[in-house]
């Protein structure tokens, strides 16, 4: 339905039963179909795939022939999942909404329509319930790429506070959906795939970090047993929230599986006095026969902004695994002209250079230029990186403060700290609430000034602790959900304030990876660890929502400074190239031999930038895990490049097969080895094959394959592929 309609009583919304109490809304893929008729408020039918455009009248009898049998030991009235579940209607399992007024009466909720606007591709319900005195506001969306998107408002309507325990979306999946997908890890292991069975009861992933966390799910995945990423229908929820949240798949008895998201609200969080209302953060579906095709939902979605960077990413250095604290400008400069030497477009300057900073036990807080250290400001270096073609980049941790500082002395009050005492340290520091007003304009006023006296483009934007036990002060309140919305108003005022400032998402590494916080700024950092065969997990599976382009992967140095292990620059180099790029790495300990082979990588890079930053992102599931297959396709399907990994031995020997998945089959193409570098071979002869271009067509190369080098582990064969003008066989 694309023309406007506003039902404003309930005579109108729940009249007789015709097509118009069906709403269906359908965008590039997408069919999200909403009951209107129940007496409990409305209920979603169908999330999936688009259904025939010219049917509407049939989807009446689509919402009947779905509706609950009565059964024995049932209820009378058998419940329908609504969009908004509540136990008043009979629903047994999680509601959608929960909370009381003060005295703990109200408890029990039951909505009804009173309003209904459509408009294209979107729909606003209004729910009521007078007995209450709550009204409830249901944003429903389909964005591009087919995302279905959800926020849910309330309004308390009555005269006394309203104390609001739990406001999540609920989006409905097939009840074939039986396996689950989601991520956990830890610091330096974030985004680590799991999968169990989806059976009756709850499974339910909760952050209770004040940030996402290193163990947080970005995506809480269903589908049919076996889903891969190139195949098997599955549906996943994101919640776009750096704060606490939580997510759920459930299944029901009644025959219901359903995912939920929205903010975890801690105890006493949310207390809305008459005419106050709060907003849950966006909650995003995606579905897709296969991973991939779910992901490119998220892509298309998140492209389609007008905020989304639209100039090639720039090559970044970042100095912190290269100088650590050691700031000495000498230093400092040889790094940039090493920097530029290998095709470097911006150079950022980590953790080190305000006062009180030569290691991580104190300084936090207190954000002016250490005059012991650049008594000159940082004029001399910026001035050094300008003058060789580079942007300057800073790191910044605004939101934390360490015990030892001038700020946490003179302003202690200004701490997160729900007791008499400070919450448990990490990284020997605590955290400013943002919420305070005075805390507030004291770190704006900071950022404002170094952004207004030096030419500083790019902030890298770190988190390095949990906010744990974070209350307003001893005896106050939890400020959880109120420090998110100050830290996210921040970004939004400097960026206002400072017109084509970019700014990283960085905690802990990848600690606070969601779309709440990327709308906001302009790439994450995935991961502190570089080793590239740990980032081919971590980046494949924070591809699932994130696009390759705001995702930073950086080359690293020959023995990684996280595990330890001894890697190739080419294979390095490899890894990084569907992504951000960007370097950490000392590269004044470098050989001119080894600077000339990473300016072939950096040139390569920047070739295939705006094929990364447009393209769609396929994963190969390949029967050998020892072999990881991944590529971007041009929107147009006329050239993609794929990356074909050895991660450890293959029991295959010589290499079996691996297909190049996802390029159109009628279309011929040309395939070429992209970076000869160190890709070595493990056999005692190399291919035929790779002397040349091939001709293949995509049906051949996307199903039939063919036989990589037979490479030692921990290599890489980059791929170029494109469209051959005119074939000839």
């Amino acid at each position: 339905m694309s023309r406007s309609r506003r039902l404003d009583d309930r005579a109108d919304a729940l009249g007789d039963v015709d097509a118009t109490r069906i709403l269906h809304l359908h965008r590039e893929g997408t069919s999200v179909v909403i009951d209107l008729r129940t007496d409990y408020g409305p209920a979603i039918i169908h999330w999936g795939a688009e259904l025939p455009q010219d049917e509407a009248s049939s989807l009446a009898d689509l919402a009947t022939v779905l509706q609950p049998q009565r059964v024995t030991g049932g209820q009378d009235s058998p419940p329908r999942l609504a969009i908004v579940p509540t136990a008043s209607s009979g629903w047994a399992g999680s509601p959608g909404v929960e909370g009381f007024r003060s005295g703990g009466e109200h408890f029990s909720l039951l909505f009804t329509l009173t309003g209904t606007e459509v408009a294209a591709h979107r729909a606003v319900l209004t729910l009521e319930d007078a007995e209450t005195r709550i009204r409830l506001t249901v944003e429903l969306e389909i964005g591009s790429g087919g995302v279905f998107t959800q926020r849910l408002t309330l309004l308390n309507t009555g005269d006394d506070v309203y104390h609001l325990q739990a406001l999540q979306a609920t989006f409905p999946v097939p009840w074939d959906s039986t396996e689950i997908l989601d991520t956990t890890g830890r610091h330096l292991r974030e985004r680590t795939p799991q999968r169990r069975a989806f059976t009756m009861g709850t499974h339910l992933r909760e952050s209770r970090r004040g940030r996402p966390g290193a163990d947080a799910t970005l995506l809480l995945a269903c589908g049919r047993p076996g889903f891969g990423f190139e195949a098997g229908l599955v549906h996943g929820v994101h919640v776009g929230w750096s704060g606490n949240h939580r997510t759920a798949a459930e299944r029901v008895t009644t025959g219901d599986a359903l995912l939920t998201g929205g903010e975890l609200y801690l105890p006493g969080e949310i207390n809305l006095a008459p005419g106050e209302s709060v907003s849950s953060p966006i909650v995003y579906g995606s579905w897709g026969d296969g991973l991939d095709a779910l992901a490119s939902r998220f892509h298309s979605l998140w492209r389609a902004r007008p905020n989304h960077p639209s100039r090639p990413r720039p090559i970044t250095l970042n100095t912190w695994e290269a100088v650590y604290f050691d700031h000495r400008l000498d230093r400092l400069t040889a790094l940039a002209d090493a920097a530029a030497e290998v095709g470097v477009e911006r150079f950022v300057l980590d953790d080190g250079w305000y006062r009180g900073r030569r290691d991580d036990l104190a300084g936090l807080g207190d954000w002016y230029v250490d005059e012991t250290v650049w008594p000159d400001g940082l004029s001399p270096l910026i001035d050094h990186v300008r003058a060789l073609g580079m942007e300057f980049g800073l790191w910044v941790e605004a939101e934390m403060v360490n015990p030892d500082s001038d700020l946490a002395r003179a302003h202690p009050h200004w701490l997160l700290q729900a007791r008499s005492h400070l919450p448990a340290s990490g990284r020997n520091q605590q955290l400013i609430n943002l919420a305070n007003p005075e805390a507030f304009a004291y770190i704006f006023e900071r950022l404002d000034a170094l952004l207004s006296t030096y030419p500083i483009a790019y902030l890298k934007w770190d988190h390095n602790r949990d906010l744990v036990d974070a209350g307003s002060g001893s005896g106050g309140h939890a400020q959880v959900h109120a420090h998110t919305l100050a830290f996210y108003r921040l970004l939004d005022e400097l960026r206002a304030a400072h017109p084509g400032l970019e700014i990283e998402s960085c905690a802990s590494g990848g600690s606070r990876v969601d779309l709440g916080v990327l709308d906001r700024t302009d790439r994450i950092w995935v991961s502190d660890n570089l080793d590239p065969i740990e980032r081919l997990r971590n980046q494949r599976y924070t591809s699932l929502v994130v696009p390759p382009e705001m995702q930073g992967t950086h080359l690293t140095s020959p023995t990684v400074h996280t595990t330890g292990r001894t890697v190739e620059l080419s294979f390095t180099a490899a890894v990084a190239l569907i992504g951000h790029v960007g370097i950490e790495w000392d590269l004044g300990t470098t050989e001119p031999e080894q600077r000339a082979e990473i300016r072939r990588w950096i040139e390569i890079a920047k070739q295939l930038r705006p094929l990364v930053a447009s393209g769609r992102l396929v994963n190969g599931d390949t029967a050998e895990p020892a072999v990881d297959v991944r590529g971007v396709i041009s929107a147009h399907g006329t050239e993609a490049v794929y990356i074909v990994s050895q991660v450890e031995m293959s029991t295959s020997y010589p290499t079996a097969r691996v297909r190049l998945p996802g390029l159109e089959p009628r279309k011929v193409f040309r395939v070429e080895q992209l970076g000869e570098g160190d890709v070595v071979g493990s056999g005692l002869s190399s291919l035929e094959w790779l002397t040349a271009p091939r001709l293949l067509s995509g049906a051949e190369l996307s199903s039939i394959g063919l036989r990589p080098l037979t490479m030692l582990p921990q290599r890489s064969l980059v791929l170029r592929v494109t469209e051959e003008a005119t074939p000839e066989r």
